[in-house]
């Protein structure tokens, strides 16, 4: 009866530290965890097209949906749209900062185009003079 009990214990405790790591490692906390820091996080699936991606940036948390498309030597993710979840948090953001976000997108997809859409579409349309 005593090994039943330890045995169950040991099972118990191997379980407590499994899902204490598959928490601390999950990508989704990382993402939720940059977001209160404000900080830059990408999360994305690459080898998954349909699955959209979430990135955060200075407390902003946006979307962006993948499109295949063919380009001169393979399939490759074309376009992306792009938008943010929370436009109230959008307060304080440059022209600057969503140049940034794009050059971090065009990093993992370099061949994109990266559309915007409203209310940030409009903002990047009448691009400030920097003279």
């Amino acid at each position: 009866m005593l090994w039943i009990f330890r045995l169950l214990l040991f099972a118990s405790i191997i379980f407590i530290l499994y899902t204490t790591v598959k928490y601390l490692v999950s990508p989704k906390r990382k993402l939720e965890l940059a977001h209160e820091k404000r900080q830059f996080y990408f999360l994305d699936d690459q080898e998954n097209v349909r699955k959209n991606f979430h990135l955060t940036y200075k407390g902003v948390l946006f979307e962006g949906e993948k499109y295949l498309g063919t380009t001169e030597y393979a399939f490759e993710v074309v376009s992306i749209f792009l938008w943010p979840k929370n436009t109230a948090a959008l307060k304080g953001l440059a022209y600057e900062d969503f140049i940034y976000i794009e050059d971090q997108i065009h990093e993992v997809y370099p061949g994109a185009a990266i559309s915007w859409k409203s209310p940030v579409k409009e903002f990047m349309e009448k691009k400030p003079d920097f003279e």
